[in-house]
């Protein structure tokens, strides 16, 4: 893109209070108040993500209507009363819609139903970038980015986003005052309007998530439960683990014990995340760890999940081996499946072959010495 050359002017109206405002700081008498800016939009031949950013007042939104004119985005209008999912484009399917909820770590159905209006902040950012790649699929260009939610929340949204915006080989671009999501955006160019410096991606790394791992007792299960994709109700025997982020709770695993005549084990009986930490793996990585720690038992441990995310990253895991293809419980052989699982979702099972934990088994008193 050659250079390009942005003049915005209003008039002055020269008031009692500006004259004086003049004299006190010995501003020039003028007419007329504009800025001015040169911008060298050098562009990569190929890219995904762009990030203008700067301190306010620097140009940002002005800059990116000049160069990018329609595809800016500030929110959109939804439903008043009607479910977050009515809210997207009559084209698409309820599968196009779900996948893309939880393509930007919104994979929480029970907030699916519910109007925008009554969503956190975090899970209203999530939805307004799922409806944004549905509306904007060429290029999208989102205005004042992450500037209402907490930054942790903006952090990891920010790289659930990214993975999505890659996977569908979309192009967008953030305009934000807030340089703590770079790292975690991971954008292929950011323009910075103060200094007119643009810079190319860089190889770096996304940061590290550090988890914390509780056991906790099941007076832990009311801060997710609300969010489980099919039962706030939780076994009185269940063996509960939480994953907590920079102190905050965020995801939680429980395990009850299988009594299998011929293979008794164990069986993941919820895990959840909460939705301001989806779309990173947290869920997963306490999923196995937990799994580790009860596999040092000797016993196998086991999982039924039709949950899409769970479902798809177990599948291409080398930690889990595929024991029950996508089915109805109702085809099964075996009657206890029938008993204990839903016979009108498609659900998959999986035995978690990965490397057990024996020292956190022990240190957790799941294996005695």
């Amino acid at each position: 893109m050659p250079r390009v050359t942005i003049v915005r002017e209003c008039p002055v109206q020269r008031t009692p209070r500006v004259l004086k405002m003049e004299g006190l700081f010995d501003l020039p008498p003028s007419q007329r108040s504009g800025q001015r800016w040169e911008v060298d939009f050098d562009l990569p031949d190929s890219w995904n993500i762009g990030l203008i950013v700067g301190p306010s007042g620097s140009g940002k939104t002005t800059i990116a209507r000049e160069v990018f004119g329609d595809a800016i985005v500030s929110g959109w209008d939804w439903p008043a009363d009607a479910s977050l999912l009515d809210g997207f484009p009559a084209a698409l399917g309820i599968k196009e819609i779900v996948e893309l909820l939880s393509s930007v770590g919104f994979s929480s159905p029970p907030s699916w139903v519910r109007p925008y209006r009554v969503l956190s902040k975090g899970e209203q950012f999530r939805a307004t970038m799922a409806r944004t790649l549905a509306e904007k699929p060429r290029l999208a260009v989102v205005d004042e980015f992450t500037s209402v939610i907490d930054r942790t929340v903006a952090q990891i949204g920010s790289a659930a986003l990214a993975r999505a915006i890659r996977r569908r080989n979309q192009k967008f671009v953030a305009v934000t005052c807030h340089y703590d999501v770079i790292d975690w955006l991971d954008p292929d160019w950011v323009f910075q309007p103060h200094t007119g410096a643009m810079e190319r991606r860089r190889l770096r790394r996304r940061p590290a998530i550090e988890l914390e791992i509780a056991r906790v007792r099941r007076q832990a299960w009311p801060l997710f439960k609300d969010h489980h994709y099919l039962s706030g109700a939780l076994h009185p025997a269940a063996k509960c683990f939480v994953a907590l982020v920079r102190g905050a709770p965020a995801a939680f695993c429980a395990v009850l014990p299988f009594p299998h005549p011929h293979s008794p084990g164990w069986r993941e009986h919820r895990t959840v995340c909460l939705p301001d930490f989806q779309g990173v793996g947290i869920g997963s990585a306490l999923a196995e760890y937990v799994a580790g720690v009860f596999k040092a038992t000797g016993k196998p441990y086991r999982s039924t999940t039709s949950h899409p995310g769970y479902a798809q990253h177990r599948a291409r895991s080398p930690l889990w081996r595929m024991i029950r293809r996508p089915s109805l419980a109702a085809r099964s052989h075996s009657k206890l499946m029938q008993r204990t699982r839903s016979t009108k979702r498609i659900s998959h099972s999986y035995e978690y072959i990965g490397p057990a934990n024996r020292d956190d088994a022990m240190a957790w008193g799941i294996l005695r010495s």
